[in-house]
């Protein structure tokens, strides 16, 4: 099934995130946890692109594979442009689609200063395109990613929206966005996509906080505002690991409370590959939805 058929029936659709284990791991090495997130029953679980190379891509296909074959959930692969020429990624959507893998999240993918980019594609948007022009089966479905205070690497937010018009008329036909944690600055991009024409679903992804050092690590990487709120919540719980993760789950809860209220079309939780934090957190919000 399409991602974005799980959108029709009007209600918020729940999915996960997981990524692949490290290149010196094995696959089973995050199968008991991958497991036990099936368990939870989202609608959908994404695979995320690993560190780039063949056994990535790999780890990637098989992870998906295991959630859609065996565990029956809808699964989704992502794939990155920065890291693939137009043959690579054939070959790997090829691959995806024999292991039963039929939904995507394109993306262009982080730029490693240390690795030489590819050349065959500059954006996602081109990704996209291509994928829908070139790829020989006709039931693949594909999201890309947005982002609620802009790209890093955008001009301004609105430039950033024009741009991800782009994947939507290349043919993304739903939207996860980047993580955050003001819920504000969500609802204040999804208006202007809406006035931009952008007419898709559009997920809000939702990481919760269980240490101080993954949140400065991510905000390092995708730049995403962290209110008083929030910061107050770290600042205090912070030598207290066990606390944290508990303050962490009742604030991830909190906003994804604040975006049913508000008629969010989806929630992505990140779950850094951890059971007992998403489970936590559905529980809290499970009659909500």
């Amino acid at each position: 099934m399409k991602i974005s058929e799980l959108f029709k029936s009007g209600k918020p659709v729940l999915s996960f995130e997981v990524f692949p284990p490290k290149k010196t791991s094995g696959v089973e090495s995050i199968t008991a946890a991958v497991d036990e997130l099936a368990q939870i029953r989202p609608a959908y679980i994404s695979v995320t692109y690993g560190a780039g190379g063949n056994t990535a891509n790999t780890f990637t296909r098989d992870i998906a594979a295991h959630i859609k074959n065996d565990c029956g959930i809808e699964s989704m692969a992502h794939i990155t442009c920065v890291n693939n020429s137009k043959d690579e990624v054939l070959t790997i959507m090829n691959s995806f689609a024999e292991a039963g893998v039929k939904n995507i999240l394109a993306l262009r993918g982080d730029i490693n200063p240390n690795v030489p980019p590819k050349t065959d594609f500059k954006h996602a948007s081109e990704l996209i395109s291509f994928i829908r022009e070139h790829h020989e089966y006709d039931d693949i479905g594909i999201s890309g990613a947005c982002y609620p205070e802009g790209h890093t690497e955008a001009e301004n937010l609105t430039a950033d929206i024009l741009n991800l018009r782009k994947k939507v008329d290349a043919g993304a036909e739903e939207l996860i966005s980047q993580l955050f944690f003001d819920n504000a600055f969500f609802y204040d991009f999804r208006e202007k996509a809406k006035i931009a024409g952008i007419n898709v679903p559009i997920s809000a992804g939702i990481m919760p906080v269980t240490s101080k050092s993954q949140i400065e690590r991510m905000v390092t990487m995708c730049g995403a505002s962290l209110p008083q709120k929030f910061v107050r919540m770290v600042t205090k719980y912070e030598s207290r690991p066990e606390a944290l993760i508990d303050a962490g789950i009742a604030y991830a809860a909190d906003q994804i409370t604040d975006l049913l209220a508000n008629g969010v079309d989806g929630i992505h939780l990140y779950t850094m590959n951890n059971p007992y934090v998403a489970r936590k957190i559905v529980g809290i919000i499970e009659k909500l939805l």
